[in-house]
């Protein structure tokens, strides 16, 4: 089970909070979300520099960049322009038992590392609705997470996630910054080809 250090105010951890034969069960789920909205490599706004991970979402929205769009929410699937698959509810049950919030997340992002992915520090703030917690799971191999305060400069601290850790980014975490330095290579069994899922649960909007 993964131990953290003092962790930030704010920022909810749940370590180990899912058991094999769920962390199993939810991989199933995503497999089916990945048939229907299939993983793409997202790029930088500007740049058009491709990211290190590859991605998909689920919801009514999801999130998504590019070069010449930047950072955004939108309902469709930007290669496929089919509408992203419903959140499935085994995760909206995850959501319901450890975010505080009464009210459902709108997206759903599946992001997947592969051995050398990685994920620069940066704040959740594309959405309209900065009060409403982020969650976020964890699947297949450990990672390096790294968070930070609400400014760049300030000061990081980093700790190891494994499969089936939950971290939720609320109250005064909810825009620190955070990120993924590393991931740690066949520490976990569950992937059949390795690798790491992130699921990322939000709302968007202010009043939904």
């Amino acid at each position: 089970m993964s131990k953290a250090p003092s962790v930030p105010e704010g920022l909810g951890f749940f370590p180990g909070y899912l058991d094999r034969r769920e962390q199993e069960r939810l991989v199933e789920t995503i497999r089916s979300v990945v048939a229907s909205a299939p993983l793409y490599t997202p790029e930088m706004p500007r740049t058009g520099k491709p990211m290190s991970v590859r991605m998909t979402n689920c919801g009514a929205l999801g999130w998504v960049t590019d070069r010449d769009g930047g950072y955004r929410y939108q309902k469709t699937h930007p290669r496929t322009g089919a509408p992203w698959p419903p959140i499935p509810e085994r995760l909206l049950g995850i959501w319901r038992d450890v975010s505080g919030d009464e009210q459902l997340p709108e997206a759903c992002l599946v992001n997947f590392y592969d051995d050398d992915a990685r994920m620069g520090l940066h704040q959740d703030k594309d959405e309209q609705n900065l009060v409403a917690p982020v969650v976020s799971i964890s699947l297949g191999d450990a990672c390096l997470f790294r968070i930070g305060g609400t400014e760049r400069k300030d000061p990081t601290k980093s700790f190891r996630l494994e499969s089936g850790d939950i971290v939720v980014l609320g109250g005064a975490s909810r825009l620190r910054f955070h990120g993924v330095d590393r991931i740690y290579p066949s520490t976990s069994t569950l992937l059949k080809n390795g690798g790491r899922i992130n699921l990322t649960l939000r709302r968007v909007g202010l009043n939904t």
